[in-house]
Parts: structure tokens; sequence; C-alpha cells
């Protein structure tokens, strides 16, 4: 769309940085995001009412071809039809003729359907909806009576230190070698 090389961008980006200031520049390059986006929605929108309306446009000519083709079909069918009568050249006489009216004759026209009677127990009966669930029960909680003192936890029996295997064998203090 626009013819601008990279450099061009940075030069428009540090004099934006010196007359904008650092700390207004992102505040005034959310603003111009945001104004981009305003204009390709606006623009999109333009195109979209724009196709629309070329459609429009192209289903009222195929209408109006549709109806011309219409006319010109139902003129040629007010039209007297005569029988069309086959060329002597074809080969068919009357003895080929009646022959294959005769085989057309022979093949049996099939059964037709026996009616069909809609009965009481033919017709679903209406499905009730299932009840409800119980709600469950919940117990209460006994109530707690207040006593006097309240209960201090018995203090837990110390555990005995548990022994160590010893991995040398310790020297007798008797025995010098």
């Amino acid at each position: 769309m626009f013819d601008i090389a990279w450099s061009e961008f940075m030069l428009i980006g540090a004099v934006a940085l010196v007359v904008i200031g650092p700390k207004d520049l992102p505040k005034a390059l959310r603003t111009v995001g945001q104004a981009v986006g305003k204009i390709r929605r606006m623009a999109s929108e333009f195109q979209g009412q724009f196709n629309d309306a070329m459609r429009e446009a192209e289903l009222h000519d195929l209408k109006k071809q549709v109806e011309d083709v219409g006319g010109s079909v139902s003129s040629s069918l007010n039209t007297d039809f005569k029988p069309i009568e086959m060329p002597a050249s074809a080969g068919l006489d009357d003895a080929a003729l009646k022959e294959a009216e005769a085989k057309l004759a022979a093949i049996p026209l099939p059964e037709p359907l026996p009616p069909v009677e809609i009965g009481p127990a033919d017709v679903a009966a209406p499905v009730e909806p299932s009840p409800e669930p119980k709600p469950k029960r919940v117990r209460k909680a006994a109530p707690v009576q207040a006593t006097e003192e309240p209960a201090s936890p018995e203090p837990a029996p110390a555990k005995a230190p548990r022994k160590r295997k010893a991995a040398a064998a310790e020297p007798d203090e008797g025995s010098a070698a």
C-alpha cells in the first residue's frame, strides 16, 4: 500500500520519541493503533457493503435473464405440437411395432401396497416425566455440651531412641595391641 522503507520507519520513530517524549510514546502508539484498527474495520465494512451491492446487481441481472428465457420457453410452448412421424428408413414396420407393444403389455404391473391402518396401539404413549429425586437426609450433629474444664490431651510417651548398628567394633580399653 505505502512504499515506506525500514529506515524511514526508524526516522519517524526517532522524531516521535523526541517530539512526544518517552513517557507519552506508548499512549500515542496505542491511540494510533486503535485509529488504524477503526479505519480497517470501516474499510472492511464498506467493502462488504460494496460486495453485497454487486451480488444484488448480479442477481437482478440473472433474474432478468431467467425471466427472458422463461418468456421465450412459454411462448414456444403455446405453439401446437404435431406428432413426430418416424421416417420409413427407421427400419420398424408395423409387425415389429405390434410385437414391441405386446412385450410391453406382458410385463406385469407391481402389486399395490396394502393400506396402512394406524390404531391406538401404534401411537406412542406420552412419556411422563420422572419424579424428582428425594433430597438426601442429612444427620444433624449432637449438640456439644460445654464442660467446666477443657480436656487436655495427654502427652504421648516418648519414643526410645533407635539403636544404630556399629559399622566397626569398638576396641576394648583393656586390650591393647
